[in-house]
């Protein structure tokens, strides 16, 4: 098993003796990992959320937490997959209640520990493959929805970041490597190409009406026949742009729609 997949194993027991048998036995396991140990109940909650582990070796009984205690800390939560250490069998039935993969009642042997042992391994791998299967598809679904656009820009002014909202910006106009973002009464530099830009908003909410020249469709407020098939855009804010013949398909297709 290649590093990056090995199975993370987190040993909490209050008896230095039981987490050196566990360490033991999963040391000769190029699939194991140990990504600490913990002797009592309250580092245990601390290295559970820093560490991240896979599996759980978790002592019962320990003073102050023991480790039902540890495991109502993150109640709702997701948990890693646990394996009881306990020198009481009293608590058998409740670890299964809290759905523990099993329960080694001290002291266990080496064939003991390995069968709770590679019963994790295999409820793990399927856990990864459970969790790969949920990502790819939720890539698909996110695919099927087609591109995510920008709702809003990153705007840098005056020593000042603020967050502009693309629903108010009326057009857009090329400087260089800069564009000029018209918003109400202000305008606004941003460090971008318009045609990076443009591939970053909605189509379906902004038009390149020139190579030079991005409107918000809900801001244009009539459109006036001008030469070789370009048009004058005079938005809601009389502001006006020409539209380049390059460009005016677009504008035909809001005109037919309005119709």
């Amino acid at each position: 098993m290649i590093e990056s997949n090995r199975i993370r194993v987190l040993v909490v027991d209050d008896e230095p003796l039981a987490r050196g048998m566990v360490r033991e036995m999963l040391e000769a396991d190029p699939e194991a990992e140990i990504v600490g140990e913990c002797s009592n109940g309250r580092d245990a909650i601390s290295a559970i959320k820093s560490l991240s582990p896979d599996l759980i070796f978790l002592d019962v009984q320990m003073p102050e937490l023991g480790g039902f205690d540890v495991l109502e800390a993150f109640k709702d939560q997701h948990l890693p997959r646990i394996i009881f250490v306990t020198a009481y069998d009293q608590y058998a039935v409740r670890a299964f209640d809290v759905h523990a993969l099993d329960y080694l009642l001290k002291p266990f042997d080496r064939e003991r520990f390995m069968t709770a042992w590679q019963r994790a391994k295999l409820q793990i791998s399927k856990d990864q493959f459970e969790q790969r299967d949920q990502h790819i598809m939720a890539l698909l679904e996110e695919l099927k929805a087609g591109p995510r656009y920008i709702e809003r820009l990153v705007v840098k002014s005056a020593g000042r970041v603020f967050f502009l909202e693309v629903n108010t910006i009326d057009c857009i106009e090329a400087e260089g490597n800069y564009v000029r973002i018209h918003s109400g009464a202000k305008s606004h530099l941003l460090r971008e190409t318009i045609s990076g830009l443009e591939a970053q908003l909605d189509p379906r909410e902004f038009l390149r009406i020139h190579r030079s020249a991005i409107v918000r469709i809900d801001r244009i407020k009539e459109l006036q026949p001008w030469f070789h098939g370009e048009y004058v855009v005079i938005l809601k804010d009389g502001t006006k742009l020409t539209s380049s013949a390059a460009h005016s398909e677009a504008l035909h297709r809001i005109i037919d729609a309005a119709k």
